[in-house]
């Protein structure tokens, strides 16, 4: 997980690689495999002519209609719901044997499948947000793999940790013009990206690490680096007034006021508001909204990312806990547009987050144009 962990010297807040384009979806049977973790993705550009020449939304439709095709009819009755399934909320952070999860599991796939479904899931994604689920994923590995630190057997029911638990779920026919979801997650993942004609909307989604850093080989990986590494420059660029104003005293560290299971709900904005910071801070709070919001497709993001800019001045910016670097402390984010939190599970090394859009998640707000 990547916490309050500085980022090391000369590698930046995330260490790992991307692997771009046409190396995701080659690659992806690599990555998911069940062999042991793979060394650091080779590099790639980021954008191949291929992807870059067809529009995002055909691109996903191509993607699922892939993934789709190559489930027998078992797999595809779970896989592919209705777009207004009462099941659509049933997403979680825990592990699957926990809170069971929507759709067909990675661990039960042949590889073709497996490449299908990562296909898919990397149509929707940036190459950034991609290579961050596979960053999850392989701290999730790390802790089946060290069950003496992660407790990776569940009181005798099996792993509860491990790249084979994900799912995959698609609410919805993928289509160009009518709404779909893609639903993918595990353990410290729920992943929701709804497609509405040319836009992509992420939210509600949950993004966590643990560890919050780790080595794949011999690189050092922080899942969530540069959404801890985002917050800390704000934080620092803060003068005395504006920190005190940020500051929202001692909380639940754990605890993610709008995290899963809590669709709907509503919470009071606090901390420092974005009209009472100068143009360079409120830069580096958009900086902290696109850490979240540069998960989804290059496109979309840059039409949230620009939304969230111009309503800065609306947004707020709060922090509980320590101040000081390597520590482990509570912060969000909160506007008109976006909603963010970012909450360490006891320390630095367990991390919860998540990202809403009020009034729109799962799309819901386009919906009603």
């Amino acid at each position: 997980m990547t916490g309050l962990v500085p980022a090391p010297a000369g590698r930046g807040g995330r260490t790992a690689v991307a692997a771009g384009g046409a190396v995701l979806f080659a690659g992806a049977a690599l990555f998911l495999s069940p062999s042991p973790l793979p060394p650091a993705p080779a590099a790639a550009q980021d954008q191949p002519a291929a992807k870059a020449k067809t529009p995002a939304t055909p691109r996903a439709v191509a993607a699922a209609n892939a993934f789709l095709d190559v489930l027998d009819p078992a797999q595809r009755e779970r896989g592919l719901l209705k777009f207004d399934s009462d099941k659509k909320p049933n997403w979680s952070n825990l592990p699957v044997t926990f809170v069971p999860r929507n759709g067909v599991k990675l661990g039960d796939l042949t590889k073709e499948q497996r490449d299908k479904a990562m296909g898919l899931l990397a149509a929707v994604l940036s190459t950034e947000g991609y290579q961050k689920v596979i960053d999850i994923m392989d701290g999730d590995q790390k802790l089946l793999d060290n069950p003496g630190k992660g407790k990776g057997k569940d009181g005798g029911k099996g792993p509860m940790f491990g790249k084979d638990l994900y799912y995959l779920a698609l609410f919805g026919t993928p289509s160009e013009t009518t709404p779909w979801t893609v639903q993918f997650g595990g353990h410290h993942l729920g992943i929701n990206v709804t497609v509405v004609g040319k836009t992509f909307v992420l939210t509600p989604s949950h993004t966590g690490a643990q560890p919050s850093l780790f080595k794949r080989g011999d690189v050092d990986v922080r899942p969530l680096g540069r959404e801890a590494d985002a917050a800390y420059r704000l934080m620092d660029a803060l003068d005395a007034k504006q920190r005190a104003e940020a500051l929202i005293g001692e909380r639940p560290q754990g605890e993610l006021l709008l995290g899963p299971g809590r669709d709907g709900k509503t919470i009071e904005p606090k901390g420092v508001k974005g009209s009472a910071l100068t143009k360079a801070q409120q830069e580096l709070l958009v900086d902290v909204v696109g850490a979240w919001v540069n998960i989804l497709e290059s496109d979309a993001a840059a039409a949230r990312l620009a939304a969230a800019r111009e309503r800065v001045g609306d947004t707020y910016f709060a922090w509980s806990g320590p101040t000081e670097r390597g520590k482990a402390a509570y912060f969000r984010v909160q506007g008109p547009t976006v909603v963010i939190e970012y909450a360490p599970q006891g320390g630095t090394d367990h991390i919860h987050t998540v990202i809403r859009s009020p009034g729109d998640d799962y799309g819901a707000g386009l919906l009603k144009r």
